[in-house]
């Protein structure tokens, strides 16, 4: 199966990452995992002020902390890994690289703390789960 992990850095990456190494009889090494983070974009009033590739240096180092120890999780637990980073929105564009990448399943961490519109999910689980059309499991 190929799979799509959904990580941001926080706490609830670390506990979907631990679920999964906790559910061998589910998620184990025959897999494919590809773990994905979207760095939000430089408001573009900003990039007149400050040179293309030292954005582009922003965007890496925000993203390689957050699949650094992803990365290190895979080894340790044996799962054959693949990670990348996206600039912009985040619902959108994972729900479109799940949708548009040949993928069987995205897993997520959910923050749950949003305002009443998104009282048991976080905001970006609720908007994403409205764009996507794969199967998604959402760790809480």
């Amino acid at each position: 199966m190929k799979i799509l992990l959904a990580v941001d850095g926080s706490e609830y990456t670390r506990r979907m990452l631990d679920y999964i190494a906790g559910h061998r009889d589910l998620f184990d090494g025959s897999h494919t995992y590809s773990a994905l983070t979207v760095v939000p974009s430089v408001p573009p009033r900003v990039t007149s002020f400050i040179g293309r590739s030292t954005i582009d240096d922003y965007y890496r180092e925000q993203a390689e902390a957050v699949l650094a120890p992803v990365r290190e999780r895979a080894v340790k637990n044996g799962w054959n890994l693949t990670a990348s980073h996206l600039v912009g929105h985040a619902p959108e564009l994972i729900a479109r690289t799940a949708n548009e990448g040949g993928y069987d399943m995205l897993v997520m961490g959910s923050h749950g703390h949003a305002p009443m519109a998104s009282l048991v999910l976080g905001s970006v689980a609720s908007r994403l789960l409205a764009h996507c059309t794969k199967p998604v499991l959402i760790v809480r």
